[in-house]
C-alpha cells in the first residue's frame, strides 16, 4: 500500500502507527479579554407624573409603545384651568386700564406743577400710584402665565425618547400632583448601557488603554454563548468597592434591535489587548497532569515526544504558547490517550490546517491514477 507523504517543517510523518489527528503550530493574533458580570442599566428612566390636579380624560399610547420627546401621552381635563385663565386675563385687563388712567393723571399733574397750580406732594403721590398699578399689572400677568402653564401641563408629554411600560392609571381617574405613584414609566432603550465589575488588579491596565483610545466591549448572555451587542467602554466608577475588591465600569451600546433589556443580567467582555504574531495551538492539543502542561510533538520519524509547554492567553478554543514549540511544529490534537513517549503514530492533519480539498490527506495526490487508501 502506498504511503501518503506528510511534508512539513519537521519532515515526513509515516502513516504507520496509532492513528491520530494532528495540527500545526501557527503564528497569529489572539485577543485578551476582561470579563465581568453586569446588568443592563438604561441611560435614562423617567416616572411620568401629573403636575396638576384633575380628571384623566385620554390615554394616547399603548403599553409597550416607543415614544419620542414631546409626544402627547395623556390629557387631563383642561376646563378648570381654562376658566382660571379667563379670570386672570380679565383681572389683567382691569388693572391695565387703571394703570393707563393713573399715567394720564400723572402727566396732567406734572403739567400743573410746572404752572405752580398744585403742590408737589400731589404729583409725588400720583407717581407712586402709577408704580403701584404697574406692580399690580405685573402680578396679573404672572397669574395669566401660570394659568397658561397649567393648561400646558394638562397635556402630558414624553420627556425622553424611549419605551413606555405598563399603564399605572386608567382614563377616568382623578390624578393629583401630590400622588406618590406616577402615571407611566418610560425607559430609554437606544442607546443603553451595561454596568459591570472587574477586579481592582485589572484597573491600571484598563485605565492605561482608556487613555490611549476607545475600548471595545461585547455583551453576552448569561451563559456566555450568545453575543447580544457590541459597544464601547464609557467610564469607570470613582471608587473601588473594598468589600469585593472590584470596580464598576459602564459601557454604552447601540440597541436598535432591543437585544439588551433593562435590568437584564449579561456578561461584558472588555477587549483589553490584541496580541500579534504569537504561537497558537488549539486547547484540545494541550495535555495536563498534576505536575506539568505538555504536548505530544510528532517527530520526522513519525514518533511522538512529550514536550513541556508554557501557556499564555487562551481565547475561543485557542491557546497562546509562550515556550516549548516553534511555528510549523506538528502536535497531536486527538488520540493522545493512547500515546506515550516514543509511540509511532499515523497522523492526519485536518483540511483547514493544510488548505487542501475535502478528503485529501497531507501529501496525497488527487489525480485518478495516484490515489492511495488509508489503512483502517
Amino acid at each position: 500500500m502506498a504511503k501518503p507523504d506528510l511534508k512539513g517543517k519537521r519532515g515526513d510523518i509515516s502513516q504507520q502507527g496509532v492513528p491520530v489527528t494532528a495540527v500545526r503550530v501557527k503564528t497569529g493574533d489572539i485577543p485578551v479579554y476582561v470579563t465581568g458580570l453586569g446588568s443592563v442599566i438604561p441611560l435614562a428612566t423617567v416616572t411620568v407624573k401629573s403636575r396638576v390636579d384633575g380628571q384623566l380624560m385620554h390615554v394616547q399610547y399603548r403599553e409597550g409603545d416607543s415614544v419620542t420627546v414631546g409626544q402627547v401621552l395623556m390629557e387631563i381635563d383642561p376646563r378648570p384651568y381654562q376658566v382660571q385663565l379667563t379670570q386672570a386675563e380679565g383681572q389683567l385687563a382691569k388693572d391695565q386700564a387703571a394703570l393707563e388712567n393713573a399715567r394720564i393723571d400723572l402727566n396732567r399733574y406734572e403739567t400743573l406743577l410746572k404752572q405752580n397750580a398744585i403742590p408737589e406732594q400731589q404729583v409725588a403721590t400720583q407717581r407712586a400710584t402709577v408704580m403701584q398699578d404697574e406692580g399690580t399689572v405685573k402680578s396679573d400677568q404672572g397669574q395669566v402665565d401660570a394659568a397658561k402653564l397649567n393648561l400646558t401641563y394638562c397635556r402630558i408629554t414624553s420627556p425622553i425618547t424611549g419605551r413606555v411600560g405598563l399603564r399605572l392609571v386608567d382614563a377616568g381617574n382623578m390624578v393629583h400632583a401630590s400622588d406618590p405613584n406616577g402615571l407611566v414609566v418610560i425607559t430609554q432603550m437606544d442607546p443603553t448601557s451595561v454596568v459591570f465589575t472587574v477586579a481592582e488588579d485589572q484597573l491600571p491596565a484598563v485605565l492605561q488603554k482608556m487613555r490611549a483610545g476607545s475600548l471595545a466591549v461585547d455583551a453576552y448572555d448569561r451563559d456566555l454563548k450568545v453575543k447580544l451587542a457590541q459597544g464601547a467602554l464609557s467610564t469607570t466608577d470613582n471608587e473601588i468597592d473594598q468589600t469585593t475588591g472590584t470596580i464598576r465600569l459602564r459601557a454604552t451600546f447601540s440597541n436598535s434591535s432591543n437585544n439588551l433589556f433593562p435590568n437584564q443580567f449579561v456578561n461584558a467582555r472588555l477587549l483589553l489587548q490584541l496580541k500579534h504574531g504569537v504561537l497558537l495551538l488549539p486547547e484540545a492539543a494541550i495535555q495536563r497532569n498534576s505536575t506539568a502542561t505538555f504536548i505530544y510533538l510528532v517527530q520526522a520519524d513519525s514518533t511522538v515526544v512529550i514536550r513541556n509547554v508554557q501557556i499564555g492567553t487562551t481565547e475561543g478554543g485557542m491557546a497562546e504558547i509562550t515556550s516549548g514549540v516553534q511555528s510549523g511544529d506538528v502536535v497531536v490534537l486527538s488520540g493522545a490517550d493512547k500515546l506515550e513517549q516514543g509511540t509511532r503514530v499515523s497522523a492526519q492533519i485536518p483540511e483547514e490546517d493544510t488548505g487542501q480539498k475535502s478528503g485529501q490527506k497531507p501529501g496525497q495526490n488527487t489525480s485518478s491514477g495516484s490515489r492511495s487508501k488509508k489503512r483502517p
